[in-house]
């Protein structure tokens, strides 16, 4: 092998090992306090805390303003995350943590958050994107000073008029509701593992296929 294409390989295989070295960070998006613990706007922590509970994490250690535990994701290494910052200033917590970890946020950041354009029950895989008017997500974007990072949006609207969208976000989950919210953090939850084990391409693919009667606008 000539040595220009063999410095080239070990240079890509270097830059390679790096970035699998790094750690990954998921982060939810939410409010603390038990107020908020069943609400529509928490549906970021719950998805931490089934992914969690699913590979022995325990989210308790407070470090960058926010709540975290590790955890490993098919071969990566993963820092799971809940800012205790409140949802509108989540991005002072995720900026911290990306700048502690050295995380690329195009890499190694996934962020899981309500969406109130998208239906009940619905998750979507985007690679990049704005805030779509999500007040969490602006905060972050504005943090980090870029869109490009991917996310999962969990669609919590309800088929009908729901006045004030703030209000709505932050109202209770009915017991009726908790077994459909359930299924959909589950897949969320399995989104975000195939993110790792499979990739943001093979992620999308798999979880962003409309369902029936799917309403088309997002």
């Amino acid at each position: 092998m000539p040595a220009e294409r063999e410095a080239a390989t070990l240079s890509e295989t270097k830059a390679s090992a790096a970035e699998h070295s790094r750690r990954k960070l998921v982060v939810g998006l939410g409010n603390p306090g038990i107020e908020y613990q069943f609400t529509w706007h928490n549906l970021g922590f719950l998805t931490v805390d089934r992914l969690a509970d699913r590979h022995g994490a325990r989210i308790e250690n407070r470090r960058s303003r926010s709540l975290t535990g590790k955890c490993r994701l098919g071969k990566q290494e993963v820092l799971l995350a809940k800012p205790e910052t409140y949802m509108n200033l989540s991005g002072l917590a995720v900026r911290e943590l990306v700048q502690e970890l050295e995380a690329d946020p195009a890499k190694d950041l996934v962020v899981v958050y309500d969406e109130l354009d998208l239906p009940q029950g619905i998750i979507r895989v985007r690679e990049r994107g704005s805030a779509g008017g999500h007040h969490g997500m602006e905060s972050i974007i504005g943090a980090l000073g870029t869109l490009e990072f991917p996310r999962i949006r969990l669609g919590i609207h309800p088929g009908r008029e729901v006045g004030d969208g703030a209000k709505y976000v932050l109202s209770q989950i009915k017991k009726s509701q908790l077994e459909a919210v359930d299924e959909q953090i589950d897949r969320a939850a399995d989104a975000v593992e195939a993110i790792f084990e499979e990739g943001i391409a093979a992620a999308m693919n798999r979880f962003n296929r409309k369902a029936s009667g799917e309403a088309a606008a997002e």
